[in-house]
């Protein structure tokens, strides 16, 4: 059996809507379609992926000098645990480098193990916890940091 395909590209002010879709499934804090419309108006680098034409998943990292900060990271639900979110990653983590980012800093509810694990297989460490940074409900989140560098990216 084929391994699936995904096509990834830049996230377009046209997909805000299916983004935003996804967003409220996922987070008890989601992004409004405002919020995303005013972060591509940024230096930004939001990324979709697509399965045919229908975006499954998205990322994004607000972009300064050479740092980026990843704010968002999500898969559609149904397609969660199919290795999308790692190729994602993968993909916007490239084409930060190629800006010339050479480091990414992000935050994640230490509760999440997925996405802790996502992120330190992809060479990301912890760096330390902010207490009581998440609301709905309270909880600390982790910030992590990778120094980009070509050879992580093959």
């Amino acid at each position: 059996m084929r391994e699936k395909e995904y096509y990834f590209r830049e996230m377009k002010i046209e997909d805000i809507s299916e983004v935003a879709s996804i967003e409220r499934k996922l987070f008890s804090r989601p992004w409004s379609q405002k919020a995303f419309l005013e972060a591509l108006e940024q230096d930004t680098l939001f990324v979709v992926v697509l399965d045919r034409n229908t975006i499954v998943g998205y990322c994004g990292m607000y972009c300064s000098f050479s740092e980026g900060e990843i704010t968002n990271v999500a898969v559609e639900p149904s397609r969660q645990n199919q290795g999308i979110g790692h190729k994602m990653l993968k993909y916007l983590l490239e084409q930060a480098f190629v800006k010339g980012i050479g480091r990414v800093i992000l935050e994640v509810r230490v509760s999440n193990a997925n996405a802790i694990y996502l992120y330190e297989s992809m060479g990301f460490q912890n760096c330390g916890i902010r207490r009581g940074l998440y609301e709905m409900p309270r909880e600390d989140g982790m910030i992590m940091a990778l120094e980009l560098q070509e050879e992580i990216l093959q």
